[in-house]
């Protein structure tokens, strides 16, 4: 197996559920876990703000990357959303087949 991932994107609360939701729906992910309270420091418009939000930690493939990228900033309420990928380097066969399994267009 190569090219699973893991997607990560900071939310407003409100908003984490039904983006994990359409998410998963839509094949662009196996599986979304939603973090709540995380408090993200950041500099925005020459200003330093703190502020509680979500984090999703989106399990995904490379291939899908671009569409599933595409589809959160549809669906997010930021200007600037947060979409960083990590390669997931190992991992336990069986979840890894899972995980391709329940996506839309990634190569196994």
């Amino acid at each position: 197996m190569a090219g699973e991932i893991i997607v990560l994107v900071t939310c407003q609360p409100v908003d984490a559920n039904k983006l994990a939701s359409d998410l998963v729906s839509e094949k662009l992910a196996a599986c979304v876990s939603v973090l709540q309270n995380v408090v993200s420091t950041y500099r925005w418009e020459d200003k330093v703000s703190s502020d509680t939000e979500s984090m999703l930690i989106i399990k995904s493939h490379s291939d899908l990357f671009s569409r599933l990228s595409t589809r959160i900033k549809e669906l997010h309420t930021y200007d600037v959303p947060e979409i960083v990928s990590l390669p997931i380097e190992a991992g336990y066969p069986p979840y890894l087949n899972w995980l391709n399994a329940q996506l839309d267009g990634a190569s196994h």
